[in-house]
């Protein structure tokens, strides 16, 4: 039985089959004996995105992987990059060095900070995200061309990426069809991707997408 520890582009935690292609984490979040989620969903403002595949490290999901027998973080899975961002989360300066390093680089450009630092980061996007109590704005269709390949939007419960000038619906297993923007005219849309990330976005920093993506 999959474990409760897949991540939507809402920031909400399931149980299912799809893995993705990157793991990450908010800290302790889970019970080792039970191998289940505490009530709450986050330990610390810092989340991050990692490899799955780093220094042959093998780790337990939702185990013991501290020394002494504790519970070490709890591993989350995302489809992919895009969607891990879209949740709030950055890239992890232990295991994705270089990618955090640029994303960080990329927040200060957009922000006009001269040293940007990653605590800077996680304590915009703590205020931003949706799963922390963040408040997603409300946009409309036309404005969709003017954000960045990357956003992602919401119709309800419902997630979308924008990509080449189309949407494509999001789920566990993937990216739909694109559709034109003007399919979504008559429907209220909020923005889920953080606006820091947006901005980010906007300096170059590209993600990595599922292959789905490109169908």
């Amino acid at each position: 039985m999959p474990l409760q520890n897949r991540i939507d582009p809402f920031g909400a935690i399931h149980a299912v089959p799809e893995r993705g292609l990157f793991t990450g984490n908010r800290g302790i979040i889970h019970d080792p004996e039970t191998k289940t989620l505490l009530r709450k969903r986050w330990a610390l403002p810092a989340w991050i995105i990692c490899a799955c595949q780093f220094r042959n490290v093998r780790r337990e999901p939702m185990g013991r992987n501290r020394p002494g027998g504790k519970a070490g973080w709890t591993e989350l899975f995302f489809l992919d990059e895009v969607t891990a961002l879209t949740a709030g989360h950055r890239p992890c300066f232990f295991c994705q060095r270089e990618r955090a390093t640029e994303f960080v680089k990329r927040f200060g450009e957009a922000f006009g900070i001269a040293e940007p630092r990653a605590p800077m980061v996680d304590k915009r996007l703590h205020k931003e995200r949706l799963a922390s109590g963040g408040c997603p704005p409300a946009v409309a269709a036309p404005e969709l061309g003017g954000l960045p390949d990357g956003t992602m939007i919401a119709h309800g419960d419902a997630a979308y990426v924008l990509r080449a000038g189309t949407a494509r619906k999001w789920s566990f297993a993937g990216y739909a069809s694109p559709i034109a923007f003007d399919r979504l005219d008559d429907r209220p849309l909020r923005l889920l991707t953080p606006a820091t990330t947006i901005a980010v976005l906007r300096q170059g920093f590209a993600p990595v997408w599922h292959p789905t993506a490109d169908a």
